[in-house]
C-alpha cells in the first residue's frame, strides 16, 4: 500500500494525458483480442510433491554426517511453486535418516539486509516453523572459508550454516536475468550469493564487473564445495505454468554438470512470447518474485544494466510499459529502467530505500533509473505507439501481459491475432474489440493462469 507521500511524489512525477495527447495527437488505438500459447506439461501432482522432495533427499550420500548432526537447508528463492511443502519434504526426509535439520535464509541482501527481514520474507513464502517442521536460524553474519586462488577475493557464508555437520541448498534451476553461462540460476548460485548473504553478494556482484559472473560462480562453487560439508542440493524445475516439474536431488559433483543439463530443461520449458518481433508490450505488473529484475530479461529479450553482458538475442520490442508492481515485492522496483514508460502507480508503489540497495548490492543501479511517468494507461500507449514511427492499427504488433511470468494468455492487436490462426502452437479466445477506458485507465482485467 502506497503512502499519501509516495502519491503525491507519483503525481508531481506524472504527465497528464492530456499533455501527451497534446504532444503526440490523439490516434484511433488498436483494438485487442485473447491469444492462448498450447503447452504441454507434465508437472507433479500437488499430493505428490513432499514426496518428490524426500527422494530427491534420500538420493544423496551422508556418508560422512554424524549420527544426530545439524542439516542447513538454504532457502530463499521468492516465486518458487510449491516451496513450503517441497521443504517440509526435505525436512522431514532428513529427520527420519536421524539427523537435525534447520532453515537459514539464502538469499543474499534480500529482506532490506536484516535477518529479521529475511525471516519475514521466509514467512511470506509460507516457510515457517509450524509450517516445514523445523527450527529457521536467521541472521547476516557470515565467515570467510578461503579466497580465490587467482585473484585473492574474500569467500564468505553463512555462519550458522558453516557451523552445521551438512549443508544443502534448495533452489529452482532457471535462467539468470544479469548473464548467461553454462551455470545460471540454481544450486551453485544460491551458494555463492545467497548463502554469502549481503557481504557476499556484494563482493560478487562487484568482482563480476571485470571476471563476470559465468566465470566466478563456477570457481567460488568450487571452492565452497572443497571447504564445507555440502552433502548435495534439491534442484526444482518449473514448466510454462510455473508448477513444479522436477525436483532431483544433486550430489556435490553434479554442481556444474548437471546443473548445466537441468539448465537446458529450464530453457526449454521457460514461459516466452510468442513473438520475436513486437511494437509494444504493455505488462500489468513486474516484481521480484515474478523475476530478479522485475521484467525477466530473456523474455523482454533487454539487458541494458547488466555486468558485461549482451542481451538476448530475441524478442526485439520497441517499447515496453509497464503499469505497475505487484504487492510481494514491497516497493522494490529493481529493473524498472527496462521499460520505456512507466504508469504513475509503479511510481507510487515504489519504495526507493529497498530499491537502491537491491540495486547497490547488485552493481547495477541502471537497473532502478525511472523512466517518464504518465498518468493513465491511455498515456502510455500513445506515448508507446506514437515514438516508433509510422502506425497502421490493422499492422501494429502490440500485446498486453500479466508479467513476465504470466504468459499464457495475452492481449492481442489483430496483426497478431491474424498470425496466431496460421500457428499450432496459439489458439484464438476472443476477438478484437475496442480497448475500454475508465478516465483513461483500462477497463479489461489482468490475464492470468
Amino acid at each position: 500500500m502506497n503512502t499519501p507521500d509516495q502519491q503525491i511524489a507519483a503525481e508531481a512525477l506524472s504527465v497528464p494525458e492530456e499533455t501527451i495527447i497534446d504532444a503526440c495527437g490523439d490516434p484511433p488505438l488498436p483494438e485487442l483480442g485473447i491469444i492462448e500459447q498450447n503447452w504441454e506439461t507434465d508437472p507433479i501432482a500437488p499430493d505428490a510433491v513432499a514426496t518428490h522432495a524426500a527422494r530427491a533427499v534420500e538420493s544423496l550420500s551422508f556418508a560422512d554426517v554424524p549420527a544426530g548432526g545439524e542439516v542447513a537447508l538454504g532457502v530463499g528463492s521468492r516465486g518458487i511453486a510449491n516451496l513450503p511443502t517441497i521443504v517440509a519434504g526435505v525436512v522431514e526426509a532428513v529427520s527420519d535418516a536421524g539427523y537435525e535439520p534447520f532453515v537459514f535464509p539464502a538469499m543474499g541482501s534480500h529482506g532490506g539486509a536484516t535477518g529479521e527481514g529475511q525471516r519475514t520474507m521466509l514467512n511470506e513464502l509460507g516457510v515457517t516453523e509450524s509450517a516445514i517442521g523445523c527450527e529457521i536460524r536467521s541472521t547476516m553474519d557470515v565467515v570467510e572459508v578461503g579466497r580465490t586462488p587467482n585473484r585473492d577475493v574474500p569467500v564468505v557464508a553463512d555462519d550458522t550454516a558453516v557451523a552445521a555437520d551438512a549443508i544443502i541448498p534448495i533452489n529452482r534451476v532457471k535462467p539468470h536475468t544479469d548473464f548467461d553461462g553454462p551455470v545460471e540460476s540454481g544450486l551453485s548460485k544460491m551458494l555463492v550469493i545467497g548463502m554469502g548473504k549481503q557481504r557476499g553478494a556484494q563482493i560478487a556482484h562487484k568482482w563480476a564487473v571485470d571476471w563476470s559472473f559465468r566465470r566466478m560462480i563456477p570457481e567460488i562453487t568450487g571452492q565452497l564445495l572443497d571447504e564445507l560439508p555440502i552433502v548435495g542440493g534439491v534442484a526444482i524445475v518449473e514448466d510454462q505454468h510455473d508448477e513444479t516439474t522436477l525436483i532431483e536431488g544433486v550430489p556435490p559433483s553434479g554442481f556444474l554438470d548437471r546443473e548445466e543439463e537441468l539448465l537446458e530443461t529450464a530453457y526449454e520449458l521457460m514461459p516466452k512470447l510468442p513473438f520475436d518481433d513486437l511494437d509494444l508490450v504493455m505488462f500489468d505488473r513486474q516484481g521480484k518474485e515474478i523475476s530478479g529484475q522485475g521484467l525477466d530479461t530473456n523474455v523482454i529479450g533487454r539487458r541494458p544494466f547488466s555486468i558485461n553482458e549482451p542481451a538476448p538475442e530475441t524478442p526485439d520490442i520497441k517499447r515496453i510499459f509497464t503499469r505497475g508492481l505487484t504487492e510481494k515485492t514491497h516497493g522494490n522496483a529493481m529493473g524498472v529502467g527496462s521499460a520505456d514508460v512507466v504508469h504513475e502507480d509503479v511510481v507510487a508503489e515504489l519504495d526507493a530505500q529497498t530499491s537502491l540497495i537491491n540495486a547497490l548490492t547488485a552493481s547495477t543501479i541502471r537497473g532502478v533509473k525511472l523512466p517518464p511517468v504518465v498518468e493513465t494507461d491511455r498515456a502510455g500507449i500513445v506515448a508507446a505507439l506514437s515514438t516508433i514511427g509510422v502506425v497502421d492499427t490493422d499492422t501494429v504488433r502490440m500485446l498486453r501481459a500479466a508479467d513476465t511470468m504470466h504468459l499464457h494468455q495475452l492481449y492481442a492487436s489483430p496483426a497478431l491475432v491474424e498470425a496466431a490462426r496460421e500457428r499450432d502452437d496459439l489458439r484464438v479466445v476472443e476477438e478484437p474489440s475496442p480497448i475500454e477506458f475508465d478516465n483513461g485507465q483500462l477497463v479489461a482485467p489482468t490475464l492470468r493462469e
